[in-house]
């Protein structure tokens, strides 16, 4: 399957591109604040502090705006361009964050375009390379709902 087949259709990104920005960056930070702020290395967290990151959908014609202030991360609104900007397609961004695709190889084949600090990107990536896969299962952000007694596990 091409990549342009694993794009939403065009219409479907125009009518997300309409949709307020505020709802989708708030569930990407929670989601950020779940799975990745507790792996983050110190370091990273220091280099990243207040710098103004965006995370651009390009199918989805979304734009996030967030940024790492001390303790969680948080939504912003980036007045001018941001530090970092991460653009792919919501299935290669899927797919890097599963770790089921290489961030290097989305980059060369055009499919992952990093804009703004160099040395920010590189942060990015070699963080993303580091981390353990298994913490964006999203299964891991559903809501964690006690078993009723007697009821079996499996």
């Amino acid at each position: 399957m091409t990549a342009a087949a694993l794009r939403l259709p065009p219409a479907i990104g125009r009518l997300l591109g309409r949709l307020p920005p505020q709802p989708p960056a708030w569930l990407f930070v929670q989601g950020l604040n779940r799975l990745l702020a507790p792996q983050l290395p110190e370091d990273v967290k220091q280099a990243l502090f207040a710098r103004r990151l965006r995370l651009r959908v390009d199918d989805m014609g979304l734009d996030i705006d967030f940024s790492w202030q001390g303790k969680a991360f948080d939504m912003a609104r980036h007045d001018g361009a941001p530090d970092l900007t991460i653009g792919a397609c919501a299935h290669d961004l899927l797919l890097m964050a599963r770790r089921q695709e290489d961030p290097d190889t989305l980059f060369f084949c055009r499919r992952l375009i990093l804009e703004g600090d160099t040395e920010l990107g590189l942060l990015f990536k070699n963080t993303l390379d580091g981390l353990d896969a298994s913490a964006f299962d999203w299964r891991r952000l559903l809501p964690r709902i006690p078993l009723p007694p007697g009821a079996r596990h499996g």
